[in-house]
This record gives structure tokens, sequence and C-alpha cells, in this order.
């Protein structure tokens, strides 16, 4: 099933893995029609069953240089218009942490503002050497994106990166545990995809209720988000994957799920 949009494009593999690649050249600026392609690309994938893990990626050297700023410094807008924008942007981002499945984001050049949020709406993050993500609002005019900076970094460091616009490298998200590796650029794309393979491998209905689970808990305290997932996994024990894994596990196989 082909899903790709003119500046998202989307392939499903064989090891049921999506691959999402931004392609809204020369830098995947963030436009109104790059925020609906986003949004309709992902939550079609979490109504496909032959999915169950997405790579995002850029097609350029960039994974995304933020908003587009050419076009909002030219543009005239009416009554309506920046509720409207804002509201885009938002459930564009939540269409991603809000996807059924996980997603890898994988991650070269900058990925500013905006860009920014994107890797911090994935669930898991891989940076090649060349990697930079910042903050640039405060130089151009602009504010934003800190709430997003602050599920990836400290409150040191994301203050910083907020009232100053610094960017931090791939290298030093690696050593700050925000992203699960740092790697050359050429092996950006096979560390990140080695990663949603493994995830695809597993049982569907266990790792959709694990991110549920995540998304749910991380606004918990300890007491409400373990009570939570004890809820959780006494659903997930009443899968047929569920029973599956255990027998498996006895019987020293490996096992087959069927998403049920």
């Amino acid at each position: 099933m082909d899903i790709s949009t003119d500046l998202i494009r989307c392939e499903i593999g064989d090891d049921f893995v999506a691959t999402v690649t931004m392609a809204a050249e020369p830098v995947n600026a963030q436009s109104q029609p790059f925020h609906d392609q986003m949004m309709q690309v992902f939550d079609t994938l979490s109504d496909l069953p032959e999915a169950r893990a997405v790579l995002l990626c850029s097609a350029f050297k960039h994974f995304s240089a933020g908003a587009e700023i050419k076009d909002r410094a030219k543009s005239k807008r009416g009554a309506g218009d920046h509720w409207q924008h804002s509201r885009r942007a938002r459930e564009c981002f939540h269409s991603i942490m809000e996807c059924r499945i996980p997603v890898v984001a994988a991650v070269g050049g900058a990925a500013l503002g905006a860009g920014l949020a994107l890797v911090a709406s994935a669930d898991i993050i891989v940076c090649a050497d060349d990697a930079s993500i910042g903050l640039p609002e405060i130089n151009v005019g602009l504010a934003g994106g800190g709430r997003h900076c602050m599920r990836l970094f400290g409150h040191s460091r994301t203050r910083r990166m907020m009232f100053t616009g610094m960017r931090v490298s791939g290298e030093e998200c690696y050593r700050l545990g925000v992203a699960e590796a740092c790697v050359p650029r050429d092996q950006l794309i096979p560390t990140a995809h080695a990663i949603a393979a493994e995830i695809a491998s597993k049982s569907p209905v266990a790792v959709e209720i694990a991110k549920h689970s995540a998304n749910t808990f991380e606004e918990m305290s300890l007491r409400d988000g373990y009570r939570f997932e004890q809820t959780m996994t006494w659903e997930l024990g009443k899968s047929e994957d569920s029973k599956e894994a255990m027998l498996a596990f006895a019987e020293k196989r490996k096992p087959v799920f069927k998403g049920r």
C-alpha cells in the first residue's frame, strides 16, 4: 500500500518497518502542507497492521531546519490564521507521539526549532556524527520549542538552548543519554533501521501497549504510573500473543506472533 505524499515518502518493508522519509527540499522546512502530510502518513500508519515500527529520516543532508521562516516573514495572516497554524503544528508532532507504533528518528545534520520538536516526538533517537540539535528561535524573533526540548534535555541545558540558541552535537546528545547512538553518517540509517527492525520483531500487541503505557505514565506519579502499567499488563495477558510468548519461552523456541 502506497501512502506516500509529495513531501513525505513512506515505504513498508518485509520486516514490518515503515521508512518515513521527509522530502521537502532543500532542508525539510515545515510548512502547512508539510504538517498536513506528516499527519496523514502517521495517522494512516497507525491503522496498518503491516507496519510495526517506523524509521523517520530525511532525504537530504539536514533532518529539518524548522519552520518555514521565509514564507512566514512575507505572509500576511488574517483572523484565525495564527491559531490554525499553531494547532496544525501541535497536531503534527502529536501524530508522531501518538502513532500506534514506535518511531525511531535517524537524525543527521541540523534539527532546529520545529525540527527539534520532530526529534523529541519520536520514541528512540539515533544521531549521526554531523547532527546538530537546537532552538534558534531567540535569533529570529520567535519563541517556542522549549517544552519539547525538556523531553530531551535537563533543566539547565534546555534553558541555555532557549536563551542563547546553542546547538548540541550528536556526540553530546549521546553523552547525555539523549540519543541511543552517535555513528558516522554512512551508518546512520542502518543503525536506526536495525533498532526499528528489532522492535518490529516483537509482538505488535505488546509493543502497542508498551508505547501507550509510556505515553500515559510520562505525566503521572510513580504510584499512579505503575498502577496503570499493571492494568496494561493484565490486558496484555489476555492476548494470543502473550500466551504464545510464554509458551515459546517454555519450549525454548522463537515465538510466532499474530498480532492478536
